[in-house]
């Protein structure tokens, strides 16, 4: 149940994305210095212990952090540059580059099937630009969302075992610390009177989007492989598209659609593998 809040909640950064009028680094920025705010209060609401004792762990951690940061900056740059739905499918690919970099990070056996969900995945990807070419924008969105998609995946990889350690939501915090730290000094060329028109959903995507939705999908690897969780949110592309058509009134292409399909088909292959495995091993 938390995983699958937590992907319905991180569904609205595609609308939200393209709505707020902000540069991406922008969003970024005041998304994390809201979202630090509110999760400090909520850790101490709740007692939680801040301290991370090990310093392996405190170097891994905010690595995270930078990772989650170029994630997050690439991705409102797919959205800005194309749309929802090729915004939030180019990223898509990161359950798939997940099943290859699990292996090599955490040492974990690696699967053959997964080459060829790996060429189902490309050939998605394919489908969603008309032309492969650096003067083409939705080209250069896809490059820019699997690019945030790479980032998402070796965030997510290091961070489960650190799951079992701390808090999520302890997590949270010292990572969205360490992207206000990185990205601080965009504060001397915004535009506050523009920041203050866009509060409101800049709020919306602190709270819901990044301090509930991001913090439930990082507890939930307490329960799942960063693979089988990464499956598990497969929905979270059709739930931002539908709103992208409810709210922004962007309907798909043909191309997009057959390209989100097949990169979707993969990570539903992949998941009933991982159950079939699962139950296997029971």
């Amino acid at each position: 149940m938390e995983l699958n809040l937590a992907v319905l909640l991180i569904s609205t950064s595609g609308v939200l994305g393209r709505y707020i009028a902000l540069p991406p680094e922008q969003i970024i920025l005041f998304r994390a210095i809201l979202a630090v705010v509110f999760i400090y209060a909520f850790c101490r609401y709740k007692k939680f212990n801040l301290k991370i004792a090990d310093r392996q762990d405190i170097k891994v951690v905010l690595l995270c952090g930078v990772f989650f940061g170029i994630h997050w900056v690439t991705y409102f740059y797919a959205l800005k540059l194309s749309s929802v739905a090729i915004g939030m499918l180019s990223i898509y690919t990161y359950p798939v580059i997940t099943s290859f970099l699990e292996p090599l990070v955490l040492k974990t056996k690696f699967q053959k099937a997964h080459i060829a969900l790996a060429v189902l995945v490309l050939t998605g990807v394919y489908f969603l630009v008309p032309e492969v070419s650096f003067k083409n924008q939705h080209f250069i969105a896809v490059l820019f969302g699997v690019t945030s998609a790479f980032f998402y995946a070796l965030r997510n990889i290091l961070m489960k075992p650190k799951v079992a350690k701390y808090n999520g939501s302890v997590l949270m915090l010292y990572q969205l610390v360490i992207i206000v730290f990185i990205m601080s000094p965009l504060l001397f060329k915004a535009d506050f009177t523009l920041v203050k028109e866009q509060l409101l959903p800049i709020a919306f995507l602190a709270l819901v989007t990044t301090a509930i939705g991001h913090t439930l999908l990082l507890m939930s690897f307490k329960y799942f492989s960063a693979t089988t969780a990464s499956i598990m949110s497969s929905v979270q592309p059709i739930y931002g598209i539908l709103m992208g058509v409810v709210f922004l009134g962007e309907f798909p292409a043909w191309h997009t659609i057959i390209g989100g399909m097949l990169i979707l088909s993969a990570v539903f292959i992949e998941g009933f593998r991982s159950v079939k495995a699962s139950k296997k091993d029971l």
